[in-house]
């Protein structure tokens, strides 16, 4: 069976025409193509789907927050095509056995779902997990994302043998000796709302040891949610001396500030959670500047009963597979601060080819992974069309231009409206 997508403009390619995908590839590029099936794409804009290496979809042993089949059907209704999973789930994937239970789990939806493995056994323990078979298990890396972690000597061993195997070690950057128990930034908005602060350092101190660590051990190090304009400093600098870091930034922390604060609210409470407007300038201008190399949502989907109440109680964490690129678009796209191919770049082509995924390309046979976006679509963020199981979100009601409004993954079709 061949597919045809009729007349649909294809930004990276420089023109209007046809599609034509066979076997889950794309196999031509032009006008007039015949196919046994037809999609109009008349209005609208191909882009290569998208990628996000960095979701929580809560399956196995929070199902009630997500499970691996609500978090792709969200993935593919915000036009993501390969998302990796974090291991912060129960049993966590710290060995081959409940690895491959996952992986199993995560090869029954129609997107591409990878898994990250534990570092370490349980996550937060300093016991490494055998790292050679779980990658003969399809480990795509190795992270303890939900906890930092806290022992060098663990860290630098993790780095050892994630290099000898040739995978990535992915931090979530968490010194917790200086959270400080908090929940909001450090400065005058924890102040204001009589909550606890999570200073900057929390952050970059210890990705300063971390980078310091990839040096010496030449592992490919990707820095998670990168939040203050101190790590983006330690970044920048890192990688002008050779060290091999990408580093992610989320649509949360690119869209708002503390200042969006304005009571105590569970929707605005993430970790790492929105620093000063300088840091949020900083953000801008490391992803500007390659310093950050790529979005990624960090989604955390959680029930309505773990985010109620006061931020000083609740869960941490926001959904954001179903709303990134619709805000993303409306805030740097239509207002010409960035245009749509470094967008794309951000969410498709840059995490591809960061962790060497055949994604993120609209050529002749690749995997035909392809999200169709109206660009000219207004409306307002409306959580009720969500299939996420999640609804924590601070940008509910938020108007946007642009809209998914079909997403193809391996030639199938994953969501259409």
């Amino acid at each position: 069976m061949t597919t045809v997508i009729q007349n649909v403009a294809v930004p990276t390619l420089a023109y209007t025409g046809d599609i034509l995908i066979a076997n889950g590839r794309f196999a031509a590029f032009g006008q007039h193509l015949n196919g046994d099936t037809i999609i109009d794409g008349t209005g609208l804009t191909a882009l290569p789907g998208f990628v996000d290496v960095h979701v929580h979809f809560r399956e196995p042993g929070f199902t009630a927050k997500e499970t691996i089949a609500t978090g792709a059907a969200a993935a593919a209704h915000g036009g993501y095509t390969t998302v990796v999973a974090m291991p912060n789930v129960n049993p966590v994937p710290d060995n081959v056995a409940d690895f491959v239970d996952i992986t199993k789990r995560n090869a029954a939806v129609p997107i591409h779902v990878k898994q990250w493995a534990a570092i370490t056994k349980g996550r937060t323990s300093t016991q490494s997990v055998d790292m050679a078979a779980l990658k003969a298990a399809g480990a795509f890396g190795f992270s303890n994302d939900g906890n930092g972690v806290q022992d060098a000597a663990t860290m630098a061993a993790a780095m050892t043998a994630a290099q000898h195997l040739n995978l990535p070690i992915a931090a979530h950057i968490e010194d917790e000796g200086l959270m400080q128990h908090g929940v909001v930034n450090a400065g005058k908005l924890a102040q204001k709302l009589n909550l606890p602060g999570i200073p900057n350092v929390a952050e970059s101190a210890q990705l300063a040891r971390d980078l310091e660590l990839a040096a010496a051990t030449n592992v490919h190090y990707h820095a998670c949610h990168i939040s203050t304009k101190e790590s983006v400093a330690l970044i920048r600098a890192a990688k002008a001396a050779g060290v091999h870091v990408t580093a992610e930034v989320t649509p949360h922390h690119l869209l708002l500030d503390e200042t969006d604060i304005h009571a105590d609210d569970p929707a605005f409470k993430m970790n790492p959670p929105l620093r000063s407007r300088a840091d949020h300038l900083a953000l801008i201008e490391g992803l500007a500047d390659g310093t950050l190399d790529m979005i990624a949502t960090d989604h955390a989907p959680h029930t309505a009963a773990d985010k109620a109440g006061s931020m000083a109680t609740a869960a941490f964490g926001i959904v954001g597979l179903e709303t990134a690129f619709s805000l993303l678009y409306s805030q740097f796209v239509t207002t010409k601060m960035f245009t749509l191919t470094q967008l794309v770049n951000w969410l498709s082509s840059a995490p591809a080819t960061a962790f060497g995924l055949p994604a993120g390309k609209l050529i002749v046979g690749a995997p035909a992974d392809v999200t169709l976006v109206d660009l000219t679509r207004q409306g307002t963020i409306d959580d009720h069309t969500w299939l996420s199981k999640g609804h924590n979100s601070p940008f509910i009601g938020r108007p946007y231009t642009g809209a998914v409004v079909k997403t193809i993954a391996s030639g199938q079709v994953a969501w259409t409206e």
